[in-house]
């Protein structure tokens, strides 16, 4: 059984909204199926998408956990984007947790 999975934030103002996903992600979306979506796969099969829905903004909690927990960090430091705050877990687990500027959540979870 395959499986695509599809991870929206809700967004304000698309236009607005666009450069900083860029930056997060290193890359232009993948596709944009309108003039008020954007997607990036960021694993096979898996994707993360921006749209604009103004009465959502701001809510999203995306967690993504990787292997390369320590690169994905540093990359989106030398974008511009800094985390905005780190969990340390007991087992050996860490959270980087990133805001865009209407205090959507997205984070990146792995050992280390």
């Amino acid at each position: 059984m395959s499986l695509d999975l599809f991870a929206g934030i809700p967004v304000s103002d698309y236009a607005e909204a666009l450069p900083w996903y860029e930056r997060f992600f290193g890359a232009e979306p993948s596709f944009l199926p309108n003039d008020i979506e954007a997607v990036w796969e960021v694993a096979e099969h898996r994707y993360v998408y921006i749209v604009q829905d103004p009465e959502r903004a701001g809510n999203a909690l995306v967690l993504a956990f990787v292997g390369d927990l320590d690169d994905r960090v540093a990359g989106a430091a030398r974008r511009g984007i800094p985390p905005a705050g780190r969990e340390e877990y007991g087992n050996g687990v860490t959270k980087v947790v990133f805001r865009d500027p209407e205090g959507n959540e997205i984070a990146f979870g792995g050992a280390g």
